[in-house]
Order: C-alpha cells, then sequence, then structure tokens
C-alpha cells in the first residue's frame, strides 16, 4: 500500500459525491420543467437522472496488480449518469400551456424529498471523506516530526 493511498481513495469519493450534488440539485433545478427535450416531435418533461457508482480496479490491470502486490484497497468511480424510468406525473391544469385535450400535464418523475435525502446522504459522505483526508495529513505530519 503506497503512503497517499488514503489520500487518493478519499480524493476518488470526494469527486462522485460532488458529482451527486451536480446531479441532484439539477433534479431540484428541473423538479417543473415540462419541456426538457423533443421526442417524436413532441415536448418531453424533464427525467430525473440518477448517478451509478462502481468500485475503481475492475479491470485486467486492476486484478493483475491485485495478485502481484496484494493490494486490492482503491476508490470509487461514476461510471455513468442514468435517467429513472419511474413514470412522468400527471396533474390536472387545464390553463397550462403543455396541457393535453384532457387538461393534464405530464410533469418531471423528480420528487424533492428523494433529492434531499439523496443532497444529504452525499454531503455526509463529502464531509466524512475531507475528515478521512485531515486525519491521514495529520498522521504524515507526525510521521515527519519524529524524523526531526
Amino acid at each position: 500500500m503506497g503512503l497517499f493511498n488514503a489520500i487518493h481513495i478519499s480524493g476518488s469519493a470526494l469527486t462522485t459525491q460532488r458529482l451527486r450534488m451536480d446531479v441532484a440539485a439539477s433534479n431540484i433545478a428541473n423538479a417543473d420543467t415540462t419541456r426538457a427535450r423533443i421526442v417524436d416531435g413532441e415536448w418531453q418533461p424533464y427525467q430525473r437522472k440518477m448517478v451509478v457508482l462502481e468500485p475503481k480496479g475492475n479491470g485486467f490491470s486492476s486484478v493483475l496488480q491485485k495478485a502481484s502486490q496484494a493490494e486490492g484497497l482503491q476508490g470509487v468511480k461514476a461510471t455513468r449518469i442514468v435517467d429513472d424510468e419511474q413514470p412522468f406525473k400527471l396533474v390536472y391544469q387545464p390553463g397550462h400551456p403543455d396541457a393535453d385535450d384532457q387538461g393534464y400535464v405530464r410533469l418531471p418523475n423528480v420528487d424533492p424529498l428523494k433529492e434531499m435525502v439523496d443532497l444529504v446522504s452525499s454531503t455526509r459522505s463529502y464531509e466524512a471523506n475531507v475528515t478521512v483526508m485531515n486525519a491521514a495529513k495529520g498522521m504524515y505530519m507526525k510521521a515527519l516530526e519524529i524524523g526531526r
């Protein structure tokens, strides 16, 4: 295990948690967007996005490194951002410009409560990883003081 592995692992977690916060913020910002994209000539509402995370090092080089150096601890990475396939919400608003013939408007499948839970979760994870980085930095500084 290298000297700075803890910092590299926490750094990858900080990057992915920041991405989760960005996606949650985008979902909250577009919670009422009824015209996000055109599909078959018709406007579609915004579709909730989700981040897919995986541990780093699923490739062949990672397996080879684990076998040769007995290292298995690596960070996390965001592999992709996917659309949530939950159905859109139908709300009766006959005066809305995007209402259909019966007066219903399709709203995005964004639930602000879910987004806030995701946002708080990613914030707590971000803070925990900052604490890990500070602890590792403190240990490195104490190790340098031993050498004096």
